[in-house]
């Protein structure tokens, strides 16, 4: 007995001496942004409380990357998400014209890429760059690209990470949030490879 205590005392010290390493690849792991190019259009996924997507959008939009946005808006209280989005980039200054509500009932980043998959394709759209928050950009783009491939091909995508309020992969352990999200979208990525 005294031996599994001193094993397991033993294992949490270097846990503890090690964190400055496995902490931060944690949430490096849940990242994957491929960074702004030239396309025919942004698509700003849904699940975003804080506008930060939206706005990382218009930003796109505003240096010349592509000429419009596609917000994709289920329901959200008595509206859809979509135009609570636009709304904000719109009170930010930028122009309503920009953007183009996507309203979907989804409920899972995987039948929000179907829908807006689809979106592109009636719209013709051969490029697009998919704006979500950083922590979900991994995720987001193992998904989308599966659903393209079960689409029988799509448009080329890129994937631009937008900020987000409490995840930061060099500290998201020092707060509630931040634990909380990384919590989440790591529950998600592992459903989703299983298949869930």
């Amino acid at each position: 007995m005294r031996r599994a205590v001193l094993l397991v005392l033993t294992f949490i010290a270097i846990l503890t001496v090690t964190s400055f390493l496995w902490l931060p690849a944690i949430g490096r792991a849940l990242v994957h942004d491929e960074g702004p190019a030239r396309a025919d259009m942004a698509v700003v996924l849904a699940g975003d409380q804080s506008g930060y997507r939206i706005l990382r959008a218009a930003e796109l939009v505003e240096q010349g990357f592509v000429p419009a946005v596609l917000v994709s808006g289920p329901p959200y209280y008595a509206m859809h998400e979509s135009d609570a989005a636009i709304d904000l980039a719109v009170k930010r200054g930028y122009p309503a014209a920009w953007f183009i509500g996507a309203p979907n009932s989804a409920l899972s980043t995987r039948e929000e890429a179907r829908v807006m998959l689809e979106e592109l394709q009636r719209r013709n759209v051969r490029s697009f760059l998919l704006v979500t928050s950083d922590y979900h950009t991994a995720r987001s783009a193992r998904i989308y690209r599966a659903t393209e491939r079960s689409l029988g091909g799509g448009p080329a995508m890129r994937v631009v990470a937008a900020p987000d309020k409490y995840f930061h992969t060099d500290s998201w352990w020092k707060s509630r949030e931040g634990l909380k999200t990384v919590f989440m979208e790591w529950s998600k990525t592992v459903a989703t490879a299983v298949g869930i």
